[in-house]
């Protein structure tokens, strides 16, 4: 039986590591092609013919209109988005800079807005599709020192539902995938990070799995939402492994 994906094009925004390359490599694997939008590409491995990638900045908010609409222009046969692209950044409010509050809002929910917005007329033209976000565990609860981080990913969950009914009379289907944590370059510039334990953290291609999956499903079906966490919830500070 042919994958519901094989024939398809896609765009993948965080495409280069990670989740977004996971996501990428799921897709491939199950014929569709791939437009992968990253910051760069330099460490990317993935090897495909079908797999186009695109250096662009998503943080580059106020530059984001023009490229992306040159960029609608060029892929006309886009039937699916999947916003992967974001960072993580924690602390009291306090900590943060008015630059870093509006540099975290910019990418985790201003550029995705962007991107949804500069694709989905095509989608919509081309008989429908799917539009996949990333939202987050911490878009179903707000934790301590994450107040900035959860609004973001609070609104993309909002953004995710209201389009749901929005978009549905077009046959545009919209997912919002909500990770815990995941074992990612994510933690590198983080004081934290998942325990060592295999049931302590979730794998990305277990987040692309899921995403795949939703993206397979029976047209008149929609996966609202997914949640995906760990077996076991265990956060290792990496301050006290630097004092021991």
């Amino acid at each position: 039986m042919t994958d519901r994906l094989d024939g398809r094009t896609l765009i993948v925004t965080g495409a280069s590591r990670g989740i977004g390359a996971a996501v990428s490599q799921c897709l491939l694997e199950k014929g569709a092609t791939v437009i992968g939008i990253a910051r760069n590409f330099q460490r990317c491995t993935i090897d495909n013919a079908r797999f186009r990638p695109v250096p662009l900045d998503l943080a580059q908010v106020s530059a984001l209109p023009d490229v992306l609409s040159r960029l609608a222009k060029t892929h006309t046969e886009i039937t699916g988005l999947v916003c992967c692209a974001g960072r993580g950044r924690f602390g009291s409010l306090e900590e943060f800079a008015y630059k870093d509050i509006r540099e975290l809002v910019d990418l985790n929910l201003t550029s995705q807005m962007y991107v949804v917005r500069a694709f989905m007329p095509i989608i919509k033209t081309n008989g429908g599709g799917d539009v996949v976000l990333m939202g987050s565990e911490a878009a179903l609860s707000g934790g301590r020192y994450g107040a900035v981080y959860s609004a973001t990913k609070f609104a993309v969950r909002g953004f995710a539902q209201a389009l749901r009914h929005e978009c549905a009379a077009a046959n545009v289907r919209i997912t919002i995938v909500n990770p815990g944590m995941v074992r990612t370059k994510f933690f590198d510039s983080l004081k934290f990070e998942p325990g060592t334990d295999p049931d302590n953290y979730i794998e990305p291609e277990d987040v692309a799995s899921a995403v795949c999956g939703a993206l397979s499903a029976r047209r008149g079906t929609v996966v609202d939402e997914i949640n995906l966490s760990p077996l076991k919830r265990v956060v290792r500070s990496k301050t006290d492994d630097a004092d021991n």
